[in-house]
């Protein structure tokens, strides 16, 4: 069974472009890791992080002197770390916040294939570096998913009860249900965030596109419908899958969540994973491992180092009808865009507009979602 879901997820949500768009050297002078391709930062660490499902894959982190909060971003699909690094240097400036990213496996200059299970593992050891290496506690750590990085955001977010904030950007309910208009979870489909959604515990900001033509914008409404702590939504009036960075609207407002977020006291009186939890294992789901007895029984937890143990949702045991119809979508992606200098920061600055002819040129897309198609190569990737 769970070699059927790892099959359709790598078939119909993961496109990694090929070829990567950076490389990774060594700084001679320093010996520390270096993106190449991309203009080089003081403030930017590039780093190598072992999985615990032995891929290596590599993240940067982008310091911010006057943060407070760290944002850990899981990015979209078809694009990799080097067409979305000046998005990422744009947002930490812009939020005051410090930004972890990263490559899924077998995106960029990351090892292995991406699998949902290796998504998992992904943001899992993206998360452990945040704490491990530069000392951020849960209680400030505010996730990041657009589009397919909903999923693996949102099944973080869910084990973690001291987490700040999560923010979703275009998010989907469920893989299949991208795809065709069912109203129940099955055990095949990938990334229930319908189902996990519920089991976090800390305010949720769902951006959405009304004219989004590749997720249904029926999706961020229901996942927003189904949050336990609901900030207030933005539905970006004629916005696509692509392009919500353009408005205006969209930066004022996650600086204006990331200003109640900052101003908001969470003490919680769980005190979330200890160093002795993070050991706990938990079973995957994934084809390489135990594989589930019964289609309609429960989902096991999949296998952790690092976190709490808390039990995964089952979609059989606690499927619901769902309000709303889903659509069946194009497979034509959107030009993605940045911020084309709307909202001026407090100094004047060159490199939004800089940015900005630099994607248009490009034609960076980040996500042909589960859609399947033909073929997917190179002109694929980075044309619409």
């Amino acid at each position: 069974m769970g070699a059927v879901t790892s099959s359709m997820a790598a078939k119909f949500a993961f496109f990694p472009p090929n070829p990567s768009s950076y490389g990774i050297g060594v700084d001679e002078s320093t010996g520390k890791n270096k993106i190449t391709g991309v203009e080089t930062r003081e403030n930017v660490d590039v780093l190598k992080l072992c999985t615990r499902r032995g891929n290596n894959i590599v993240a940067l982190y982008i310091k911010n002197t006057l943060a407070s909060l760290t944002l850990l971003y899981s990015h979209g699909n078809a694009a990799d770390l080097g067409q979305m690094y000046e998005l990422f240097s744009e947002l930490s400036i812009h939020l005051r916040v410090n930004l972890l990213c990263y490559d899924y496996s077998g995106y960029g200059q990351s090892s292995g294939k991406p699998s949902e299970q290796n998504t998992y593992a992904d943001i899992e050891a993206a998360y452990r570096c945040l704490i491990e290496m530069y000392g951020a506690r849960e209680e400030d750590i505010i996730l990041y998913g657009q589009s397919v990085g909903s999923g693996p955001t949102t099944d973080l977010a869910a084990r973690l009860p001291n987490l700040r904030a999560v923010i979703l950007h275009s998010p989907i309910l469920s893989g299949l249900r991208v795809m065709y208009p069912v109203k129940r979870t099955y055990w095949f489909d990938i990334y229930k965030n319908i189902d996990k959604i519920p089991f976090v515990d800390c305010p949720v900001l769902v951006i959405h596109g009304t004219a989004d033509d590749v997720v249904d914008c029926s999706h961020g409404k229901q996942l927003w419908e189904n949050c336990k702590e609901k900030y207030e939504p933005l539905w970006v009036k004629g916005g696509n899958h692509c392009d919500l960075e353009l408005y205006p609207q969209y930066i004022k407002h996650l600086k204006k969540f990331i200003a109640a977020i900052e101003k908001s006291s969470r003490q919680r009186t769980d005190p979330g994973p200890t160093s002795d939890q993070l050991d706990i294992p938990r079973n995957s789901i994934d084809f390489r491992e135990k594989s589930r007895p019964s289609v309609d029984q429960r989902e096991n937890s999949r296998r952790s180092v690092e976190f709490k143990d808390k039990a995964r949702i089952s979609t059989d045991r606690r499927e619901k009808s769902r309000s709303g119809r889903d659509k069946s979508r194009k497979s034509v992606d959107r030009t993605e865009r940045l911020y084309n200098g709307a909202d001026i920061p407090e100094k004047p600055r060159n490199s939004i507009d800089r940015l900005g002819g630099m994607v248009r040129s490009v034609g960076l897309c980040n996500i042909d979602c589960f859609r399947p198609s033909a073929t997917h190569d190179k002109d694929d990737a980075l044309t619409c």
